[in-house]
């Protein structure tokens, strides 16, 4: 029989997937509270039954506002990731270790094959981006397996917190850079608290052209905008949107790897 706390995680992941859908457009009977249910799920599903269904544009838009703020919610983690990391185009999945070729399990988190372990949050806009039916991975077009470690370099600890708090940057234009915001010090400790997740066994690569030679660099101090990189990204040009340069994180554990990355484009 399953403890209370698995039932509670199995009530929240059933929740968020099926607010997720709710927001995506699917129209189904509104969820009732889960046996096991702890005292978010009572909340959430009293918010989410408390909103008119019609309009239908008018009820994805209040579901997805409620989606948010529960995963918030939900815990620490989460948090963090909204607040550091939801304004700008970037793609933040965590998937399960699967393989001693880690490159398998990077690639299954970018062509989104598998889902977070702990079922806790993801940012990726192009979830259902109609591009994906030419470049499944998009906006990636990553390199096979075999190839993948090839366009990485290793990252100490503190410079992996570097890159991403920098990917709170804009690469154009950016009026607000990391180094000179008031606010750096919490920026940083989001960053690490994300980070946190994968304990101190962690191993961080990038694509950063910046730590070929120095696992060590100074992501801050240079900007966001200042970033080269071994591009994962696709040419492809689809609906007027170019994707022109790209900064990623990849976390290795032994349970998880973890993908962060931020998108230029315009």
């Amino acid at each position: 029989m399953p403890s209370p706390h698995d039932a509670d995680r199995l009530a929240l992941n059933l929740l968020d997937a099926r607010l997720e859908a709710l927001a995506d457009g699917a129209r189904f009977p509104l969820p009732q509270v889960p046996r096991g249910a702890g005292e978010l799920v009572h909340w959430a599903l009293d918010r989410l039954h408390g909103i008119p269904r019609e309009p239908d544009d008018a009820f994805g838009l209040h579901v997805l506002g409620l989606l948010t703020e529960f995963r918030a919610r939900r815990c620490p983690w989460n948090a963090a990731v909204l607040r550091l990391l939801d304004d700008p185009y970037t793609f933040v999945s965590t998937g399960p270790r699967r393989h001693a070729d880690w490159a398998r399990d990077v690639l299954a988190v970018m062509h989104r094959r598998v889902r977070d372990p702990r079922g806790w949050i993801r940012l990726d806009g192009d979830r259902l981006n109609d591009a994906r039916a030419g470049v499944p991975a998009y906006p990636f077009s990553p390199p096979p397996a075999a190839e993948l470690p090839g366009f990485l370099h290793p990252l100490e600890p503190a410079a992996a917190v570097g890159a991403l708090a920098v990917m709170t940057e804009e690469w154009q234009a950016e009026y607000r850079p990391v180094r000179s915001r008031p606010d750096k010090v919490e920026v940083l400790a989001d960053a690490r608290t994300l980070l946190d997740r994968y304990g101190p066994a962690a191993r961080y690569w990038t694509n950063a052209l910046a730590a070929a030679d120095d696992p060590a660099p100074d992501f801050i101090a240079a900007t966001l905008e200042k970033a080269r990189s071994h591009s994962f990204l696709t040419d492809a040009y689809v609906k007027g949107l170019e994707l022109f340069d790209d900064l990623g994180l990849i976390v290795v554990t032994d349970e998880e790897v973890g993908v962060f990355w931020s998108v230029g484009a315009y």
